[in-house]
């Protein structure tokens, strides 16, 4: 028999709420978050708009001694992951030495620990490590700061696939604990509002230059020309379902499926692979399309990107099939912490009986999508469908539902 693998603890960090209660009372009601850069000056770039986390305090939510050695995408995981764990009712250090590990998902929040890197280079010399090597361990520093701070000596790794590493860590979670450990901390959060995270994200050419908030980011519009970014994301505590029961926690739902593809190089013949990672991801947990209730998109933002999902989302569930929705038009996309806020915000849909809408948003008639916008609508919401993709061809999905 396949173990069933819950959810009974989130930790939220987002543009738009700092802490789960604040985030969600934000996106049920359409609350933006984006706004012009703060963290440095954009007047000198072609973009200016981000998600940033307004309030959040280094110095009151952690302990000096971690802030020399830590970014703010760290420090903003370190507090999720603390909430995600209290949320649960769960103190590591009660528990057997091994019964607990952490998989993040990391993409683009290495780019400010690099910077810092440099600067200390360029004025100090080369007994620091060169930018290449910060950049490529910070990759793991994320997980071990959780793992250290925690005292979690279960398994440990880090995901990178971009945006769909968040739902591919929930899925190696998934996996650890069908192996016999008990309980994973899971998800991701990313921050990479920087000058030099920004010229990389900018060298993509999928950023938006539009300086109006509520108009740079309009997936499925026909006005959409590109992506905001952001910083945040959600850890989720993840444990069996028979672990949660037995120490009577709440149970905020199931990750029941998972299916995850690799699009074919640029220029070949071979269609794009989203629908069939959609499509594993159903399989996976045995659901039809008829019984999924909302889908949650990647919401790429891009014109030619958009297509190609919406085609994906119709050729599974039919023309307007399914209502759809895209909360990160709030937030911007956040790279790895994305899609586990979206998994959060389905569990919270699901727990309200409330689809959030995609805010300032005018959907494209060529789409054919029954997209939720300008105010949330009212659903029984008992299985939701999310979809995440990462630059370079990454497709992932997963289905959580709610807990029987």
């Amino acid at each position: 028999m396949t173990t069933s693998v819950v959810v009974t603890g989130l930790g939220i960090t987002a543009p738009n709420g700092l802490g789960t209660e604040d985030y969600w009372a934000a996106t049920r009601t359409g609350k933006n978050g984006i706004g012009r850069v703060t963290r440095f000056d954009p007047a000198g770039y072609p973009s200016t708009l981000a998600g940033e986390i307004p309030g959040f305090s280094d110095e009151e939510l952690l302990p000096s001694r971690l802030l020399p050695q830590t970014d703010r995408m760290t420090r903003l995981a370190l507090v999720a992951a603390e909430w995600a764990l209290a949320d649960a009712g769960v103190d590591p250090q009660s528990l057997p030495e091994y019964d607990m590990g952490v998989v993040t998902a990391s993409s683009s929040g290495g780019f400010e620990f690099g910077q810092n890197e440099l600067q200390k280079l360029w004025s100090q010399g080369a007994q620091y490590v060169s930018a290449y090597q910060s950049f490529a361990w910070f990759y793991a520093v994320n997980s071990g700061q959780i793992s250290i701070r925690s005292g979690l000596k279960g398994p440990s790794g880090v995901i990178v696939s971009d945006e769909a590493g968040g739902l591919d860590a929930l899925a190696q979670g998934r996996r650890l604990i069908r192996k016999g450990t008990p309980m994973i901390v899971s998800g991701g959060v990313d921050a990479s509002i920087c000058p030099w995270g920004w010229v990389a994200q900018l060298a993509a050419k999928r950023l938006s230059t539009s300086d109006e908030p509520t108009r740079a980011f309009l997936p499925f519009d026909a006005d959409a020309s590109g992506y905001v970014p952001g910083e945040g994301g959600a850890i989720l505590i993840m444990e069996s379902a028979e672990s949660a029961r037995a120490r009577g926690a709440k149970i905020y739902g199931e990750i029941a499926g998972y299916g995850a593809t690799f699009d074919a190089a640029p220029g070949s013949d071979r269609e794009p692979a989203l629908r069939k990672a959609i499509e594993f991801a159903l399989d996976d947990a045995g659901v039809r399309p008829e019984h999924v209730d909302v889908v949650f998109a990647d919401a790429a933002g891009v014109p030619e990107l958009d297509r190609v999902e919406a085609e994906a989302i119709g050729a599974v569930f039919g023309e307007r099939g399914v209502p759809v929705t895209a909360p990160k038009t709030m937030t911007g996309r956040l790279y790895s912490g994305a899609a586990p806020l979206d998994v959060a915000t389905a569990l919270l849909a699901i727990e309200e009986g409330l689809i959030p809408p995609t805010v300032n948003v005018h959907p494209a008639e060529e789409y054919a999508l029954d997209l939720v916008v300008d105010r949330p609508r009212t659903a029984q919401v008992r299985t939701a469908l999310v979809v995440a993709r990462g630059y370079g061809g990454f497709n992932s999905a997963v289905v959580v539902r709610a807990a029987d």
